[in-house]
């Protein structure tokens, strides 16, 4: 009634040898996820230049260019100058939910440089979110720290 097993298991057979493909650590997949969040975040920022050319915004796309590049082994990110197709406020938005997701990773890895940029970036299109929704898009000139990120 009862055949015993012939062959190992699965299990063991998988637990008991190493595989052929080379495994990444923690921190190298941190890296990868938030020089993809940052690129993502570079892209979208470089939508609202070709939308509304500024100093302020100039600035953070060479800051997160020069952060993903670091992340790549100082490959830099492509770039592209697509025109727009969303509104300012959805692309604010969208590159305020970018930011807030390097942050997390940039926390979660202790990268300190990426965290403060993410936060920076954050708080800059919150702000550029805020002033379009009233009706009253917010330039460099009425307050370029919110919009370059630079702090003092």
């Amino acid at each position: 009634m009862y055949e015993p097993i012939r062959s190992k298991s699965v299990h063991t057979t998988m637990a008991g040898t190493t595989s052929d493909f080379p495994h990444r650590s923690r921190e190298e997949e941190l890296d990868i996820q938030l020089a993809g969040h940052l690129a993502a975040l570079l892209a979208v920022t470089d939508e609202l230049r070709t939308l509304a050319p500024e100093a302020g915004l100039d600035a953070a796309a060479e800051r997160l260019a020069a952060q993903v590049s670091r992340l790549r082994g100082g490959h830099a990110p492509v770039r592209t100058s697509v025109a727009a197709v969303a509104e300012p406020v959805t692309l604010h938005r969208r590159a305020h939910a970018l930011a807030g997701r390097a942050l997390v990773v940039a926390a979660s890895r202790a990268d300190t440089a990426a965290a403060i940029l993410a936060a920076e970036r954050m708080d800059a299109h919150a702000a550029a979110q805020a002033a379009a929704v009233r009706g009253k898009p917010q330039t460099a000139r009425e307050n370029p720290q919110k919009l370059s990120g630079a702090a003092h």
